[in-house]
C-alpha cells in the first residue's frame, strides 16, 4: 500500500476571507463544517495551491488575496510522507498579481517551479462545480482530464503550456494574416511535437484509468464508468509511432492555415479533444444520466484516479471533496468514507451540518469553520 502523505499544519496569511489562520491537521479524514460563506471552500482552495496551476476555483491571483490587505497572500504547509517532513510555502506579493507572479518555496529553497511541488504531493479535487462536468463545454473536461494526467505524470503541465504558448504565437500570426512561412514552420513543429505529447499523455491515463475502473465491484455505490478519448491525435497515438503522428499534425497545420486564418484561431489539436463518459451499468451516455448518477459517476472516477494515482507515484494523493456529502443517500456515503479509509489518504471534507459526516465519528478531525476562524469542533 503507498505511504500516506498529509499535511500536518497549514498557515495562511491573507488569504480570501483569513487574515491570519494556523492550524494542526490530523492524517485521515478532517471534516470542517461551518455556514456557507464562513470559509469552508478557501480552506480547501488553498491547500489546492500546493499543487500547480491556478487552485480549484482557477481564480486570478489577485482575486484570492484578502480584501483590505496588502494585494498579496501566502500559505505555508508543513507536509509528512514517505519522503520524510517537508515544508512547502507559496504566495504571492503585493502588486505581483500576474500569473507568473507565484512563489513556491520548498524546505526553505526557492523552486525552480511550481511542478516541484509535485516531488512532495499530489493533490485532486472534486467540487459542486463539477457537478456539471458530463454536460458542461467540453474544455472543462479538457481541465479535467489534465488534471488527472498532471497528478500522475509530472511533467505533463510544462508540455501543456508549452503548448498553449506556441498556439498563441501561431494564433497572432493568423491574425496578423502573416505570410512568414518559416516563422509558421517552427511554431507548427513546436505544436505538433508538444500536442503529440499530451495527447500520448491523455491516452495512457485513459487506459490506466479504464483498468482501475474495471477493479471496482460491478454493482457497487459507484457505478463503473467507460471513458474514452474524443480527438485526432488522441486516436492516433494509439496506433502510429509519435514520429509519424507528429508529421501527420505538423502537415495539417501546414495545410489549414488558410481555414484558420479565417477562422481567427487554430482548430486542429488536443486543445479540440474531449473526454467522453458512458455509465457502464446502463450503458447510457454520463451527458444522459440523472444528476445523482452523475454525481456517483464522478465520483467513482476521482476514488478510481486516487488509487492509480497512489500506485503510480508511491504515495497517496490528498483528496479535497467540497460539498461532498449533501447529495449522496446515506449508503452511498458510508461507501465513500469507508473507500477513503482503504485508500489510506488525507481527505479534506466541507459540509453545512457535521451531522453528515457523524458516522466518522472518533476516526476523523472536526473542525468548525466562522468566519475567519477554525477550531475544533463541540
Amino acid at each position: 500500500m503507498p505511504e500516506q502523505t498529509y499535511i500536518s499544519k497549514l498557515t495562511l496569511t491573507n488569504f480570501r476571507n483569513y487574515a491570519a489562520l494556523s492550524i494542526d491537521l490530523s492524517p485521515g479524514a478532517v471534516v470542517f463544517s461551518g455556514d456557507n460563506g464562513a470559509g469552508k471552500t478557501n480552506l480547501l482552495e488553498a491547500i489546492s495551491f500546493l499543487t500547480p496551476g491556478r487552485g480549484l476555483r482557477r481564480a486570478p491571483y489577485g482575486d484570492v488575496a484578502r480584501e483590505g490587505g496588502d494585494g498579496g497572500f501566502a500559505l505555508h504547509a508543513r507536509l509528512d510522507g514517505p519522503q520524510g517532513e517537508a515544508e512547502i510555502g507559496t504566495g504571492i506579493s503585493g502588486g505581483d498579481a500576474g500569473e507568473g507572479g507565484r512563489r513556491v518555496r520548498i524546505n526553505g529553497a526557492t523552486a525552480r517551479s511550481a511542478e516541484d511541488m509535485l516531488e512532495w504531493l499530489r493533490v485532486v479535487w472534486l467540487t459542486p462545480a463539477m457537478d456539471g462536468l458530463f454536460t458542461g463545454p467540453a474544455g472543462d473536461r479538457r481541465r479535467f482530464l489534465d488534471r488527472l494526467v498532471l497528478a500522475i505524470d509530472p511533467g505533463h503541465g510544462q508540455r501543456a503550456l508549452d503548448y498553449e504558448k506556441a498556439m498563441r504565437g501561431r494564433n497572432r500570426l493568423l491574425a496578423e494574416g502573416s505570410r512568414d512561412g518559416a516563422w509558421f514552420d517552427a511554431i507548427e513543429m513546436q505544436m505538433a511535437e508538444t500536442g503529440v505529447a499530451i495527447a500520448a499523455a491523455r491516452a495512457e491515463l485513459a487506459r490506466l484509468l479504464a483498468a482501475m475502473i474495471d477493479r471496482l465491484p460491478d454493482a457497487g455505490p459507484f457505478p463503473q464508468a467507460d471513458i474514452s478519448l474524443s480527438g485526432e491525435l488522441e486516436r492516433e497515438v494509439g496506433t502510429w509511432p509519435a514520429v509519424d503522428v507528429e508529421e501527420r499534425f505538423r502537415r495539417a497545420l501546414a495545410g489549414g492555415r488558410d481555414r484558420d486564418r479565417a477562422a481567427g484561431r487554430t482548430l486542429d489539436g488536443p486543445h479540440r479533444s474531449d473526454l467522453v463518459v458512458r455509465h457502464r451499468p446502463k450503458a447510457m451516455p454520463a451527458e444522459l444520466c440523472s444528476t445523482g448518477e452523475q454525481k456517483a459517476l464522478l465520483v467513482g472516477i476521482v476514488l478510481s484516479h486516487a488509487r492509480l494515482t497512489g500506485e503510480m507515484s508511491g504515495m497517496t494523493p490528498i483528496l479535497l471533496l467540497d460539498e461532498i456529502a449533501a447529495h449522496l443517500d446515506s449508503g452511498r456515503r458510508a461507501a465513500l468514507f469507508s473507500i477513503l479509509e482503504e485508500l489510506n489518504c488525507q481527505a479534506f471534507m466541507t459540509g453545512t451540518d457535521a451531522a453528515l459526516f457523524s458516522s466518522l465519528s472518533g476516526r476523523a478531525q472536526f473542525l468548525t469553520v466562522d468566519h475567519g476562524t477554525v477550531a475544533p469542533t463541540g
